[in-house]
């Protein structure tokens, strides 16, 4: 079985869309969880609590995960970006591997956000089974 792809300027500038949504969405997920810790920094300053610490690991991870996701994010960008200026002066093979290597990041960041989302919904979770348990 052949694969054959007509590959061409306009390609790699499909994704360019995506890309700039998949980021201002990152980047809102940045801001509401910086939102968090500032909320409970303050919280914790007011009244030390020892519940915080669980938090506090917690929202240490999903920054981890949010910086590896625009990470990569940022990475697929550019490497699009070059692989459009590779298909302009006319290097097709070097524009498809640059091509197909910013796929592979924006898959890398879209699976770093699963597992954020999944960690978040667990914080989340155990917050309402909190609240549960206390009724």
């Amino acid at each position: 079985m052949s694969f054959t792809f007509d590959f061409s300027l306009t390609t790699p500038a499909l994704i360019f869309p995506a890309l700039s949504l998949l980021m201002l969405a990152y980047t809102n997920r940045f801001v509401v969880l910086a939102d968090l810790i500032r909320d409970l920094y303050e919280r914790h300053q007011a009244h030390p609590d020892e519940r915080n610490l669980n938090q506090i690991a917690n929202l240490q991870f999903r920054m981890t995960l949010i910086k590896k996701m625009q990470m990569f994010g940022a990475v697929a960008f550019a490497i699009a970006a070059i692989s459009m200026l590779a298909a302009m002066v006319n290097i097709p093979k070097l524009s498809g591997v640059l091509f197909i290597t910013s796929l592979i990041c924006l898959v890398i960041s879209l699976v770093y956000l699963l597992k954020e989302l999944s960690v978040s919904i667990d914080a989340l979770t155990i917050q309402l089974d909190d609240i549960k348990n206390q009724k």
